[in-house]
């Protein structure tokens, strides 16, 4: 099993990236849009821990920036219906933290927000997951999520997209907590 990879960033697409190795092989490894922002330039060296998922049809290499997120990846695969693509969708609406404390906390409709994650999945994770993720001041971490959802309805509402939303939702202090704040200092 390949556990890590170190090398050169050669390619950086939407999806995947391409890490040259010092023995001059390039491996594609699918990893999260939240790594894909971390990343550094094409050219430069990069160091990330992964998961080799094999298929009938072949091996697919899935990278993360760190243990935490690998672990929380292989605990979303052991979970019936959720394949590698689906949990790398997963890690698109929030940091890990968040979603173990949705788990945590049962909030389904948090979870269905997820491209291939429908009610009946959401439910599954959330039973087979909760025992096993460990995760911090959860409650505060969901309702701090529940406002950002609708800040996000709010902010898309006035005609700003999902991506500039999202972006803009991730930037605020955490030190805000009320609705009101947080929408007056995202505008701002």
């Amino acid at each position: 099993m390949i556990y890590s990879i170190r090398g050169l960033l050669r390619i950086k697409k939407d999806s995947y990236i391409v890490v040259e190795t010092d023995g001059g092989v390039g491996y594609k490894v699918f990893v999260p849009a939240s790594f894909q922002r971390i990343l550094p330039q094409v050219g430069e060296t990069v160091n990330l821990v992964s998961y080799l998922h094999v298929k009938e049809d072949g091996l697919q290499l899935y990278g993360f920036p760190d243990e935490v997120e690998l672990h929380f990846f292989e605990q979303l695969i052991s979970v019936q219906g959720v394949g590698p693509k689906t949990a790398l969708n997963v890690f698109n609406i929030a940091p890990v933290s968040q979603l173990a404390s949705a788990i945590i906390e049962g909030k389904v409709e948090l979870l269905t927000r997820v491209s291939g994650i429908g009610r009946k999945t959401a439910e599954r994770l959330i039973l087979e997951l909760k025992g096993k993720l460990a995760a911090i001041q959860s409650q505060q971490t969901v309702k701090t999520m529940e406002q950002d959802l609708d800040l996000e309805e709010l902010l898309m509402g006035l005609g700003y997209s999902r991506g500039v939303v999202q972006e803009a939702v991730k930037k605020l202090d955490p030190t805000i907590t009320s609705l009101e704040d947080r929408l007056r200092t995202t505008l701002r």
